[in-house]
């Protein structure tokens, strides 16, 4: 059984990567500064900006709680723009990441996967992005103190796989994270095209990011890789050629493009980590009203 450690496990993602690793049979750790709603797995109260504490965790050094870890997952983080002060935003979410690394390689751990956010391929997208659907291929735009902050963690990474030739690091570019709850609201959007334009209409299920972690824990690569981690649909109903000839005319298309296939590219996913999004709100909501 693989021993999992796993930051910001309480969040809206982290409770769905910590009920997968459970339920796929791994060994799993929380670290957050907010306790559990369900008891999902042991939990440890942690300030990831102290890097003794994160030390001490990572490197086994927590009563009752010791590693060794075959693998850290580090979901922490202040989770978006204009939650907090910027300089608030990046001094906790920068320093963290480093603390996490640096830990991982004293402890040498050498399988890291890393949330990162979508918001560095030039989100809301006040310049258009360069074509669609967008990928990974072109330098990352961040427009804010949260996305500069992500850029800077694939930055490190990219550097400690440099140092270590053995090293995984895997960055999730993670869309707009939903529950099946939050899907109710999904049939309102239509009305109003550019209410969801800033992230090209994308979205995430908790399940499907949770899916995309354990895959990246699973990867036989080695070095710094981004993904972008994006369901396979979009929240509109109408087509993707209407909502680009409306909202971003001009915009090279690039590839195929699908009537409502997402417009945030998950071929690389696919690709390398075998990711095979799972859920739609279309299946969920028409579930609700069977």
């Amino acid at each position: 059984m693989a021993k999992v450690l796993v930051t910001g496990g309480s969040g809206k993602l982290g409770q769905a990567v910590l009920r997968d690793l459970v339920a796929h049979g791994y060994d799993v750790l929380n670290l957050d500064q907010h306790a559990l709603p369900d008891k999902i797995c042991p939990s440890i109260k942690i300030d990831l900006t102290d890097f003794g504490q994160v030390a001490g965790a990572i490197m086994g050094g927590v009563d009752e709680r010791g590693g060794p870890f075959d693998a850290v997952v580090h979901l922490a983080a202040i989770p978006a723009p204009g939650i907090a002060p910027n300089s608030t935003t990046f001094a906790n979410n920068v320093p963290s990441t480093y603390n996490i690394l640096e830990a991982c390689r004293l402890a040498g751990i050498t399988n890291i996967t890393l949330a990162s956010s979508e918001t560095v391929l030039g989100l809301p997208f006040d310049t258009p992005p360069p074509y669609a659907p967008v990928d990974e291929d072109y330098y990352p735009r961040p427009e804010s103190a949260y996305s500069l902050g992500k850029l800077l963690d694939e930055t490190m990474a990219a550097q400690f796989c440099r140092w270590n030739p053995k090293l995984r690091i895997s960055s999730l570019r993670f869309s707009n994270v939903m529950n099946p709850q939050d899907y109710e609201k999904f049939g309102k959007f239509d009305a109003d095209p550019m209410a969801r334009k800033w992230n090209l209409w994308g979205y995430i299920d908790a399940r499907d990011g949770a899916q995309a972690v354990r895959r990246c824990i699973q990867a036989e690569f080695t070095g710094f890789e981004a993904f972008i981690i994006a369901n396979a649909d979009t929240v509109m109903s109408r087509s993707n050629m209407s909502l680009l000839a409306e909202v971003f005319p001009g915009v090279e298309i690039k590839g195929n493009l699908t009537t409502n296939g997402t417009l945030l590219s998950i071929e690389k996913a696919k690709r390398m980590l075998g990711f095979s999004p799972q859920f739609s709100w279309r299946n969920e909501a028409a579930a609700t009203t069977a």
